[in-house]
């Protein structure tokens, strides 16, 4: 059985709940169980998976959006998730990206929409395929 922890950074509620909506169906659909934490933002995702550690899950899926707005702050925020998640990737994290990184509210509502871009759903398969992916190399 395949397992999942969810990490979801719910800053804006409803594009948070639409992401972890698709993330759920897909992960659902395809056998995996999964477990749901909440974060304060994205800038914590990284934390909360690197706290929960390998051994008890199989993969992760990160959830959360970040709106570009009159400071700086967005780009920090944005550029020290990816490196936080990609660095975990790189010490054999299996990881799901699906923080939105977007420039409006409209731009968000887009990605995040199941029946639209559906990121997501599309996090939960990147996280299954790199759960795949290292199970193929650990067998051989």
């Amino acid at each position: 059985m395949t397992r999942v922890l969810i990490v979801v950074a719910p800053y804006y509620r409803h594009i948070a709940d639409e992401l972890l909506a698709g993330a759920i169906e897909t992960l659902s659909a395809a056998g995996a169980t999964h477990e749901i934490v909440e974060v304060p933002g994205a800038f914590e995702i990284p934390a909360a998976i690197r706290f929960a550690g390998r051994a008890r899950y199989d993969g992760y899926v990160a959830l959360g959006c970040v709106i570009r707005g009159e400071t700086t702050h967005y780009d920090y925020v944005c550029e020290e998730s990816a490196r936080g998640l990609q660095n975990l990737a790189l010490e054999g994290y299996a990881i799901g990206y699906g923080i939105l990184t977007v420039e409006n509210e409209k731009q968000a509502l887009v990605r995040a929409a199941r029946d639209k871009k559906n990121k997501g759903g599309e996090a939960a398969r990147a996280c299954l395929a790199m759960i795949a992916l290292k199970r193929r190399y650990e067998a051989t």
